[in-house]
This record gives structure tokens, C-alpha cells and sequence, in this order.
């Protein structure tokens, strides 16, 4: 009996121990996660969680066919990065394509800028040295297919963008409908490289104030700026108005050129905070010599956005332009591009951008000096009026559109400011020239 007795209590003790020891474990893993010793536990605890969810839907769901792995594996990375913030999302490989093109600057293609108009995809115009100019395509023309089928009147203008580009020495074919003469026409082309001109229009207002129009900010939008302005100014330009309206942004460094030949060297433009030390970054002017000094006025409105307040931020903080319109968008997040597996990639927000003066512009937008606001059907109106500045004629512009030129009053606005500050300095300096 005492053999038996012993036995057990030695069972017993061996039981108790494992339990204690198995208790002891999961506490000390637990409490070793929270302290950082296994970096990985929650993470691949998750991830296992996931797994099991789309493992369950592949099993369950009722058409096999529509729930493969892949399928399901990529749109859970697009439901966890979409949920972050607006501007943070996973692209797969054809959109990914898109955005490095739009970014670079580059795309292939057959040049011809497109608009809708009740449903159909119109010509604006062809670009000067492009296959669309060379195989006769018109302004006014109407894009009615691409490699035999139909454009849907009901589809996205993007639909017709994606189906236009591709790898440049690729053929496409095209269907034009062209309404002057009433006839349709086949037309074969071979894409090329088309390189986007960030600056819309620079010239000159009223014989001496320059006019630079940018629509985005992209690779080469530095250098073309700086060729603008620098025309501009051998065409006796003494004051310059920069147009951003509308300008969704782009890129940071391009920001930094275009604000950069206003600053002196190494002064502060920009800077990022984030999470990681790569994240925090100042971003300084670097071109040498004497910054371009002139009365300067810039016009932002809602669709001034990201980069385009990048720049209009630096220029107002150091009070080297008068800002004239509405506030602006108000998107100061970074993002960083990640390339992924098969071509496709992320875009995430990895830091927040802060003006000279330390403001950050995010959720809140860049408030102007002279507040001028336009109502949404002026907006549009002036919006189709940027865009057509070849045709100069009213009647034919109107008979085209549907609606008489209406007058730009935040262009307007930026005149009259930079001729009062004019003004100024030739009361303050008899004599002189401004």
C-alpha cells in the first residue's frame, strides 16, 4: 500500500509540476512579447488568424471559382491598407505600372489629350510630335473604340486612358468618329514614349507679369518650370503669378525645385516627422547665387493639393508671395512607394510634412491672404477654359461648350495684387525699377 501511496503522490507531483510549468510558459511568453524579447508572436499570431479566415471562405463560400487564394490574399492586403488613411493603397501589377508611369513623367502611347463630354471621349488636342498628330487625329474628334471595341458611353474616361497606353512599338488600333465631316474612320498606329509637360502655359499678362500655369508635380517639373521662369523673366517679366489650381501634388523633391530658386541656398523649404529617423528630413534649397526676387503671387483652391502646398506653404511662411484664392486641399502626408511581389506595390503614409514656420498643412489646408471664392459651375467653366486656350474666338468657343469665356476672378484677383505691391515699391523707391 505505501508503494502504491507513493506512486501516486509522485503522479501527482509530476501533474501538478507540468500544469505549473505549461502556466509558467504561457506567462512568460506572453510577458516576453509585451517586453519585446519575441517581435514576431503577435504578429504571426495575426497573421495565423487570417490564414484561418481566408482558408474558411475557400472552403465554405458557395462558388468555388470566385474565392481562389490569390484572389483572397490580395484583397485583404487591400482592405487592411485602404483602411489606414485615403491616400494609403495596395496597387496591383497594371495600376502599379500606371502610377510609376504618371510619376515618372513617361507613358506609352499614341499623345492626344482626351475629355468627356455627355458621355463620349473627346480630342482636346494632339500633342506636337506624337503619332495621333502624325496619323491626322483632330481637335473635336470623338474616340469611339480602341482595338475594335467600343468605347462604353456610360464607362470611365480611365477605361479609355488604360486601353490607349501601353508598351511603347505596340500597335492599337483606333476608332474616330469626327463630326465635322460625319464620317468614321480606322486609323493603325504605333505607340510611342510620351513624356508629360508639367507646365500647362507660361507667358506673359498685361505685357509684364508672368503667368506660370503647373498641373502636377512630377519628375521633370523642376526642370521645366525653371525653363519657364527663366523665359519668362528674358521677356521682361517683373512680377510672376504661379497657378496650382487644381494641381493634385506628386512629388516632394519637385515641390522643393520649384520653390527653391525663390530661397537662398541651404534655407529651409520643407521638412518631414514620422515614425523612423529616415523620416525625419529637412529639405533645403540647393541651387547657388541670388534667389529670383519679385513680386509673386500664388493662386491655390480646394484641388490644391500635397505638393502644391508644399510649395505655396514655403512661399507664404517666409512672406515671398501673397496667396490668392481658397484654401486649399489640405493633404500634407508623405507617402513612400514599396515594391512588392509580381509587380504590384503599396503606397503608405509614412510621415507628415510641416512648413518652414513649422505648420502642418494636414486635415487643414493653406488658408489664402485674399480670399476669393469661386462657385462649382465657375469652376468647371474656368476649368474647360484652361484647358482650351487654342481656341481664342468667343462664339466658336461657345458654340463648342455650350457656355460664353467667364471672367477668372482669382486670376484676376493675383493681377491686381501684384499691381498694387508694384505700386508700392515705386512710391517707396522714386525712380527705381520695381
Amino acid at each position: 500500500m505505501d508503494t502504491v501511496a507513493t506512486m501516486l503522490k509522485r503522479i501527482l507531483t509530476l501533474m501538478a509540476g507540468a500544469i505549473l510549468g505549461v502556466t509558467v510558459s504561457a506567462v512568460a511568453l506572453r510577458q516576453a512579447a509585451a517586453w519585446g524579447w519575441l517581435p514576431n508572436w503577435e504578429l504571426n499570431r495575426s497573421a495565423g488568424y487570417v490564414r484561418d479566415v481566408i482558408k474558411l471562405v475557400n472552403d465554405n463560400y458557395v462558388e468555388a471559382d470566385a474565392v481562389p487564394f490569390d484572389r483572397l490574399s490580395r484583397e485583404a492586403i487591400r482592405g487592411l491598407v485602404g483602411s489606414l488613411d485615403p491616400h494609403s493603397e495596395f496597387l496591383e501589377a497594371e495600376d502599379f505600372h500606371f502610377f510609376e508611369s504618371d510619376i515618372n513623367g513617361d507613358f506609352g502611347g499614341i499623345g492626344v489629350q482626351v475629355e468627356m463630354k455627355d458621355g463620349r471621349v473627346m480630342v482636346i488636342a494632339p500633342m506636337a510630335g506624337t503619332p495621333g498628330e502624325r496619323a491626322g487625329i483632330l481637335r473635336g474628334d470623338e474616340i469611339i473604340s480602341v482595338d475594335g471595341r467600343p468605347l462604353a458611353v456610360t464607362g470611365p474616361m480611365d477605361d479609355a486612358i488604360k486601353r490607349l497606353r501601353g508598351k511603347p512599338k505596340t500597335k492599337v488600333e483606333v476608332g474616330i468618329h469626327r463630326p465635322g465631316t460625319g464620317k468614321n474612320l480606322e486609323l493603325t498606329l504605333v505607340r510611342e514614349l510620351i513624356k508629360i509637360e508639367s507646365v500647362r502655359t507660361a507667358h506673359l499678362l498685361n505685357g509684364h507679369i508672368g503667368y506660370i500655369h503647373l498641373v502636377d508635380f512630377s519628375a521633370r517639373t523642376g526642370e521645366d518650370f525653371l525653363a519657364a521662369l527663366e523665359r519668362l523673366l528674358n521677356q521682361g517679366a517683373d512680377s510672376l503669378i504661379i497657378d496650382l489650381r487644381n494641381n493634385p501634388g506628386g512629388l516632394l523633391d519637385a515641390a522643393v525645385e520649384v520653390a527653391e530658386p525663390f530661397f537662398r541656398k541651404d534655407e529651409l523649404v520643407v521638412y518631414t516627422r514620422g515614425r523612423k529617423p529616415a523620416d525625419q528630413e529637412e529639405y533645403r534649397a540647393a541651387m547657388s547665387g541670388e534667389p529670383v526676387e519679385l513680386p509673386l503671387a500664388v493662386i491655390i483652391n480646394a484641388g490644391s493639393a500635397s505638393a502644391a502646398e508644399v510649395v505655396t506653404g514655403a512661399l507664404k511662411d517666409t512672406k515671398r508671395a501673397v496667396v490668392v484664392g481658397e484654401r486649399s486641399f489640405g493633404k500634407g502626408s508623405v507617402q513612400s512607394v514599396f515594391k512588392l511581389k509580381h509587380g504590384e506595390g503599396l503606397r503608405l503614409t509614412t510621415a507628415r510634412y510641416y512648413t518652414p514656420g513649422g505648420e502642418s498643412i494636414h486635415g487643414k489646408g493653406i488658408t489664402p491672404h485674399v480670399e476669393v471664392i469661386m462657385s462649382p459651375e465657375e469652376d468647371n467653366k474656368l476649368r474647360v477654359q484652361r484647358a482650351r486656350t487654342d481656341i481664342t474666338d468667343r462664339g466658336q468657343f461657345e458654340q463648342r461648350f455650350g457656355f460664353a469665356p467667364v471672367e477668372d476672378r482669382q486670376l484676376q484677383a493675383a493681377v491686381d495684387v501684384l499691381k498694387g505691391i508694384t505700386v508700392l515699391r515705386e512710391r517707396a523707391s522714386p525712380g527705381t525699377r520695381p
